[in-house]
């Protein structure tokens, strides 16, 4: 009678410490640290759930997964929450990073991106920046506008070479990306001949200046008499 129950002792005590070790599988460091974030994590394949907030990453390397807990999603990947787990998921074939599975950022090489979406080549209308890797919409340039006033240093006035600079808009009409059109302006010079108040012209300058008293001049010296003849004695 007594062998019977110490032999179904037993096997409760080796269910018990297969469920502990398990336990301490699954909530641990794991290997070089890779469980930090987790709230359930094994050796063979790292986190399979995170903590709040946080990302589950899976790396793919051939049949095996391994799962890390991340604050984003890398590359290559757009975060995605749920109700019990946050996950990182791939973007489209065609996109370099993406910001939903519909909607990419940027597109990997030989793909433009235009509205989300990455074409092979930009569609009619478009024309593709090839620093940028998107398809920009070509602008319709307004008229050229009137000159502005002759300035030079912030003023109108004076007697000085300024500058004068007229603008032409550039729009797309009946679209939403009107703002990224550039404002394209022109300058040239342009003579300011309009005297300023309380400035004397050039003329009046020069006479001033004439009228001033020379320093080597004697006092009632004038330079255009003439010597008087010496007088003769009888």
């Amino acid at each position: 009678m007594r062998a019977p129950l110490c032999l179904l002792l037993l096997v409760a005590h080796a269910v018990d410490m297969l469920a502990l070790n398990r336990r301490k599988k699954q909530v641990g460091t794991g290997v070089g640290g890779n469980c930090t974030g987790c709230v359930i994590c094994s050796e063979e394949n790292g986190c399979s759930t995170c903590q709040q907030r946080l990302f589950l990453f899976i790396r793919r390397e051939g049949i095996r997964q391994y799962g890390k807990c991340v604050h984003d999603c890398p590359p290559g990947y757009f975060g995605i929450r749920g109700q019990e787990v946050n996950r990182c998921k791939k973007c489209g074939a065609t996109c370099e990073s993406c910001f939903s599975q519909d909607f990419c950022i940027r597109c990997k090489r030989r793909f433009y991106l235009y509205k989300g979406k990455c074409l092979p080549t930009c569609p009619p209308g478009t024309l593709a920046h090839q620093n940028t890797q998107e398809c920009q919409e070509q602008c319709e340039l307004s008229p050229w506008g009137s000159w502005s006033p002759c300035t030079h240093n912030g003023k109108t006035c004076g007697s000085a070479w300024g500058l004068e600079t007229r603008v032409r808009g550039a729009s797309r009409a009946g679209r939403e990306e009107v703002a990224t059109c550039q404002v394209l302006s022109e300058s040239r010079k342009c003579p300011i001949q309009i005297r300023c108040p309380g400035e004397r012209s050039p003329s009046q300058k020069r006479g001033r200046k004439d009228r001033r008293p020379r320093k080597d001049r004697k006092p009632g010296h004038r330079p255009d008499a003439r010597p008087h003849p010496p007088t003769r004695q009888p």
